[in-house]
């Protein structure tokens, strides 16, 4: 290519070789991506043989959203055609996750921008309030400490993450304008003021404790899988082994024996216990594909094994809704 007598070409050639203007080949020149080979007499810059190919490269790696630093990591390395080196592997699994990342936000906006769109007259203005309280791409951050100050103080961290990865709901990657809005009143429910001081406690954080909670929370979660496959197969509360489960959840973190007397006194005091029935619906709607099935939830296991129990012990439960928010109340474990 190079038809000069040296083997070296000029700046404008190099650019006119490569398809891109002199000002880019500058520009990567200043900033140590394309080393000169020499300087004219008159201080023109000049390039060698390999400066096209090495130009070529870096174009390539810009077009694909790289930027100058990785760049600099991966033509400094040696990369040529055939044997894709360490920095190149890592640049482009790197970029990949951050379009991926981009690729999630539009798609939520998208969804959000429909929600406000479809929202009947009147809605507008209340939707446009609860989609742009969320962050974008959409954060759990809000709920997780909304649980993390409902749980005991001091229970063991695996409790408490083994708890969150099921009471905290991951946002669809390619939402549904409803899974949006269920997701957005989530938020703005966590983000709420509680009545007075702290959050609802059940009771059974207080006669548990925190080590007791951990086994709690741990039997409650193998007695709420029984009771999701009931479900899923629209089978009534009935006794049998997720309710046994269920009550041995609580005999083990109490201490104490499974019998007649304390399956009527748990029925009650769950009965009376605070609940957060809204939540676990919103969580049912975020999983919830369009016309798709709605998975249980912990919240839709804990109220059929509570039917089960008070039907076996004819203990009524509590219909009733705490101050903070129509249908929320905060029952034990995760049921809660």
């Amino acid at each position: 290519m190079f038809a000069s007598s040296d083997g070296l070409c000029g700046i404008g050639e190099l650019a006119e070789g490569a398809g891109v203007t002199v000002k880019t080949v500058r520009f990567y020149s200043d900033r140590g991506l394309l080393p000169e080979a020499s300087r004219s007499a008159g201080g023109h810059r000049r390039y060698g043989p390999q400066a096209l190919d090495r130009l070529r490269l870096i174009r390539s790696l810009r077009a694909l959203g790289l930027g100058v630093p990785e760049v600099r990591r991966i033509v400094d390395e040696g990369h040529v055609e055939g044997g894709a080196g360490g920095a190149l592997e890592a640049a482009v699994a790197g970029r990949l996750r951050e379009v991926g990342s981009e690729l999630r936000a539009l798609r939520w906006r998208e969804a959000a921008l429909r929600l406000v769109q479809e929202a009947p007259p009147g809605e507008q203005a209340d939707r446009l309030r609860l989609v742009g309280a969320v962050s974008v791409p959409p954060s759990t951050a809000p709920l997780v400490r909304f649980w993390r100050g409902w749980l005991p103080a001091r229970m063991p961290a695996g409790a408490v993450g083994a708890f969150l990865d099921v009471a905290v709901p991951q946002p669809p990657d390619d939402p549904a304008p409803a899974q949006v809005l269920a997701f957005a009143r989530l938020n703005a429910l966590t983000l709420g003021p509680c009545p007075g001081t702290a959050q609802p406690q059940p009771e059974a954080h207080r006669a548990a404790g925190a080590r007791g909670a951990a086994v709690l929370y741990t039997g409650l979660a193998e007695a709420y899988e029984l009771a999701g496959a009931h479900l899923r197969r629209g089978r009534e509360p009935h006794p049998g082994e997720a309710l046994d489960g269920f009550v041995a959840a609580y005999t083990s973190a109490y201490g104490m024996r499974d019998t007649p007397g304390f399956r009527r006194r748990l029925a009650g005091q769950l009965a009376a216990d605070p609940r957060l029935d809204g939540y676990w619906e919103l969580v049912a709607e975020v999983n919830t594909a369009p016309g798709g099935r709605p998975e249980p939830t912990p919240g839709t296991a804990h109220d059929w094994l509570l039917a089960a129990l008070a039907a076996q012990t004819g203990v009524v439960p509590d219909q009733g809704t705490s101050p903070r928010q129509s249908k929320r109340r905060a029952s034990p474990g995760l049921g809660a």
